[in-house]
């Protein structure tokens, strides 16, 4: 355990066992893929809804595919979505720029993983094929900026990226995106495919790295909260995620040498507590 910056995580559990991965969990029936005031947005297989505060649909966009998250903002929805066959993009679908009051299609655009950007506008990034970029489009669908990133996004007063380039070795960092195309570098990371990070009310970023757990603040000022058991297979599968106020549960998954299918899952439990300072 670490004692540096505004923040401290203590080991408060540790278990090990044999398990399942820690996969993103799977969306309840009926649970929309985003919410924006009255406004819900459902996914199924070649379609998108949305429905208003008394539960009966407003509009409905049908298309080819399957759409897998939406981003509100403004008056547009933004919607991924992959593809039922294989394509040269692998499964990667359009992604769809609609109408938040009608389901009008705006625009037709290339991305996998989106963010709300604010006034209608959004982020898009895509990985792979030689491209890591993230481009951002204004509310008709036309792109104002670009910038040679992409990640897991935090939009708040302004965009950082915990990047996933998927390269060995990697060259990822948390990044801080500016007008104009300009990535501001902050603290470098060993993991090429990092899981979604945990984002705390006061703007800190926390990030499961490898085997540490780094906290990165508004300003890109990094520290090591903890350290845990080395990663020895890249076939690894990790998370993390809040559990009340107080508590963060990182979950590491590794695959048997001899049995892929069987994973020994180990947890860890950490009780947060404000140290002060930190990022403005």
């Amino acid at each position: 355990m670490a004692n540096r910056g505004a923040w401290r995580a203590e080991v408060v559990d540790h278990q090990q066992e044999e398990g399942r991965p820690p996969y993103e969990p799977a969306r309840r029936p009926g649970e929309p893929l985003a919410r924006r005031g009255e406004f819900a947005v459902h996914g199924a297989e070649g379609a998108v809804r949305v429905t208003g505060a008394d539960g009966r649909t407003r509009w409905t966009h049908t298309f080819s595919g399957r759409p897998n998250a939406a981003h509100v903002s403004g008056d547009r929805v933004l919607v991924t979505t992959d593809s039922l066959e294989y394509t040269p993009w692998g499964f990667l679908g359009p992604a769809h720029l609609l109408d938040l009051a009608d389901g009008r299609l705006v625009a037709e655009l290339r991305g996998e993983r989106g963010a709300a950007y604010g006034g209608g506008r959004f982020l898009l990034g895509l990985e792979g094929y030689g491209i890591f970029e993230t481009r951002a489009y204004d509310r008709d669908g036309a792109q104002t900026d670009l910038w040679p990133s992409y990640g897991h996004y935090i939009v708040g007063t302004g965009v950082r990226v915990v990047e996933a380039d998927r390269r060995t070795p990697t060259g990822n960092r948390v990044v801080r995106l500016l007008p104009g195309g300009v990535v501001t570098p902050g603290p470098a990371l060993t993991d090429s495919l990092p899981p979604k990070p945990v984002v705390l009310p006061d703007g800190t970023v926390l990030v499961l790295d490898g085997p540490v757990l780094r906290a990165v603040d508004r300003d890109l000022g990094s520290s090591v909260l903890a350290e845990l058991a080395p990663v020895r297979d890249s076939r690894t599968i990790r998370s993390l995620r809040r559990d009340g106020d107080d508590r963060l549960v990182a979950t590491v998954a590794e695959p048997h040498a001899a049995d892929p299918a069987r994973y020994t899952v180990d947890t860890w439990t950490f009780r947060l507590s404000a140290t002060g300072g930190g990022g403005s």
